[in-house]
């Protein structure tokens, strides 16, 4: 298994996940800035972004100390292409098995995601692991699974606004992947992520 050390350690510093859904790359890489200006330094891109490899690689080229992923990433040619531009992680909405396979070659840290049980439990047995979608469950479940799965780093993302993310927190989430929702405001940006210049 990959080393997801440094990534856990972010992730367990910030307790915020941004994921990307940008319409260009212009806007992903404007949207990268602003956030490594308000401190974040865990940020994923997605798939869904047109020319998303050119988003990931101008980010990896201006921000080189951010630790950049890829989501909806669900086929070996996408994490391929993902790692080859610079990617630290991959994250997948649902168990990949090609994408792991990649993942594993290139020793790049690779969160699996799941939604039931057994699903989520598999891929916390190799490292990190995403809930989704999170909401259908909701905090309560994501305890449940904490439950039985103590050791777990387990990341809810999908329909989680940036005001219910203290409950899955509390609820023993590692982080909590927001796509939307998140501040335009560089201030109140900053206050999320404790940044700012």
């Amino acid at each position: 298994m990959a080393d997801t050390t440094p990534l856990i350690a972010a992730l367990r510093a910030q307790r915020l996940l941004p994921v990307l859904r940008s319409p260009d790359v212009a806007a992903a890489v404007a949207a990268v800035r602003a956030l490594a200006d308000a401190g974040c330094r865990v940020v994923e891109l997605t798939t869904s972004t047109p020319d998303w490899r050119r988003a990931l690689a101008d980010c990896r080229e201006r921000h080189g100390d951010a630790l950049l992923g890829v989501g909806t990433v669900t086929t070996a040619e996408q994490a391929s292409t993902a790692i080859g531009a610079g990617a630290d992680f991959l994250v997948s909405p649902y168990p990949a098995p090609a994408v792991r396979t990649v993942a594993a070659r290139h020793g790049v840290t690779f969160v699996e995601g799941g939604f039931t049980p057994a699903e989520i439990a598999d891929a916390a047995g190799r490292g990190p692991a995403k809930v989704f979608p999170a909401h259908v469950g909701g905090p309560r479940f994501l305890a449940s699974l904490r439950a039985v799965l103590p050791d777990a780093a387990l990341i809810p993302t999908g329909g989680v606004s940036i005001e219910q993310a203290p409950a899955y927190l509390d609820a023993g989430a590692l982080a909590v992947g927001v796509g939307s929702g998140l501040p335009e405001e560089p201030a109140a940006l900053a206050r999320l992520f404790g940044g700012g210049r």
